[in-house]
């Protein structure tokens, strides 16, 4: 801002400031002194070559919280600051003892006008180290932002918040990711997806900027080639991506993962899930009855997300059963269906209780369709104290579901149960699996009372060229 001397920012509207004016004029008669005005040409009376700084951008560049504000600069570097009105302060930087006798000793400034939150927005935009690449759409004076959006297919249908650039940048400092960084190739369009446009879509789904981590994670993740997202959307199936949120960053967001964990409600749950969606609509195209081919879907698709109850459980979380260590903040996305519920109140044992699981997950999709899709089972806190007290670790509840999901071909064979889809005749004699032993993630969370459990089917049967459950860690 300058080589050497003194910079004063200063405005009209602030008590103090016009009560310094006098020590403004002392200090012109022994140093160089620049003096700012935030709010008024005019002001301080009496003082020439004040410079006018009401559009405040010499007050954001020195980042004045406090008016007035002294600052000394050498070589051009800052090398002392003070704010408000303090004798001994003020005569330290200055270097003279007897500034302002007839002046209190101590008198607090005003709020800077470049930090009230409309200004601030603006200055933000027009001083970004990375500014905007996304393509402004211009409204007409009248035009209402909202039904803007919904016009012009950037909604699920639902309303949308504008993602104005003001909007934007503040949801970019969520994350110290650059907003040009690439994530990669978004399907079905293959349209470069960039930090920035999942900043548009997460302020578009009511994301608060520190959920923007989890969202840019789970955006990677649909977009790795394991989970084969154009396929999950040309699918007639009714699958979409399932956001699984693992780690201390769940709660430190503000996550569910306890009484409707599942359900309406939370603010983190429910924009993330949603922010994944709209990306996959406005970035990569998934528009239904397009690309999106599902022929009934899912509510899930308007935005599905929740975090395992780790603190609560006493089983190792998913992302141990994923390859991860424990604690590690991870996102895991499969591609499932919406919530096919278990309920067993009577199970007293773990033998009791996996049955019932089984007969579940044996009913996904079909009672004849063999293989069946991957699946989630979510167990809830009283089922897993069930298990539990009878010695039963996650493991070992995979293991048992996994045996017992052994069924004879016979059983489930074409015209069995006067039923048309079944197994080929040519597969008599053998046994077949429901699940592949890779097609079953088991995860806890809802509330201490009630024993529902839920699991959430998947698309397809552990296949290596379909989509797959694909886990990454965080990057803040």
């Amino acid at each position: 801002m300058q080589e050497d001397g003194l910079v004063a920012i200063v405005k009209r509207d602030c008590p103090t400031c016009i009560m310094v004016t006098p020590v403004l004029q002392e200090i012109l008669q022994c140093s160089a002194l620049k003096i700012y005005t935030q709010d008024d040409p005019g002001f301080p009376e009496g003082i020439e070559g004040v410079i006018d700084d009401t559009s405040l951008d010499a007050s954001y560049r020195l980042d004045v919280e406090i008016v007035p504000t002294l600052v000394r600069f050498k070589n051009g570097v800052e090398v002392d600051r003070t704010y408000g009105w303090d004798r001994e302060a003020w005569g330290k930087i200055v270097g003279a003892d007897d500034l302002g006798t007839n002046l209190p000793d101590f008198k607090p400034g005003c709020g800077a006008l470049n930090q009230e939150p409309d200004h601030l927005a603006e200055l933000r935009i027009r001083y970004s180290d990375t500014p905007m690449t996304s393509r402004l759409v211009p409204l007409g004076a009248k035009e209402d932002p909202i039904e803007a959006c919904f016009e012009r297919g950037w909604s699920d249908g639902l309303p949308v918040v504008p993602p104005t650039e003001e909007r934007v940048l503040a949801m970019l400092e969520g994350t110290t990711r650059e907003a040009s960084e690439v994530l990669g190739l978004m399907p079905s369009n293959l349209d470069t997806c960039t930090v920035e446009k999942v900043a548009i879509n997460a302020v578009m789904a009511g994301c608060r900027p520190e959920y923007l981590p989890v969202v840019l994670t789970a955006i990677e993740a649909v977009m790795d080639k394991d989970f084969c997202l154009h396929g999950v959307l040309a699918t007639t199936r009714f699958v979409g991506p399932v956001v699984i949120v693992n780690g201390s960053i769940a709660q430190q967001i503000g996550m569910n993962c306890k009484g409707n964990a599942l359900g309406q409600g939370n603010r983190a749950n429910a924009t993330i899930g949603r922010a994944v969606q709209l990306a996959v609509r406005n970035i990569g195209g998934g528009k239904p009855q397009g690309v999106d081919r599902a022929t009934l879907g899912n509510p899930g698709k308007l935005g599905y997300c929740f975090c395992e109850d780790e603190e609560g459980s006493a089983w190792e979380p998913l992302t141990v059963d994923r390859g991860l260590p424990s604690g590690t903040n991870a996102v895991t996305v499969f591609a499932g269906y919406g919530l096919q519920g278990i309920t067993d109140n009577r199970a007293r044992t773990p033998e009791e209780l996996v049955q019932t699981f089984v007969t579940c997950l044996l009913a996904v999709e079909n009672i004849h369709m063999f293989p069946g899709p991957d699946c989630v089972l979510v167990v809830c806190p009283e089922h897993e104290n069930t298990l539990m007290e009878g010695g039963w670790d996650k493991a070992r509840l995979h293991a048992e579901i996994m045996a017992r999901l052994q069924v004879p071909a016979e059983a489930v064979m074409r015209g069995e149960h006067g039923m048309a889809e079944g197994v080929e005749p040519e597969m008599a004699g053998k046994t077949l699996s429901k699940l592949v032993p890779e097609g079953l993630m088991i995860v806890r969370a809802g509330a201490s009372a009630g024993k529902f459990s839920g699991i959430i089917a998947g698309w397809t049967a552990g296949s290596p060229e379909l989509s797959r459950p694909v886990t990454k860690e965080i990057k803040i």
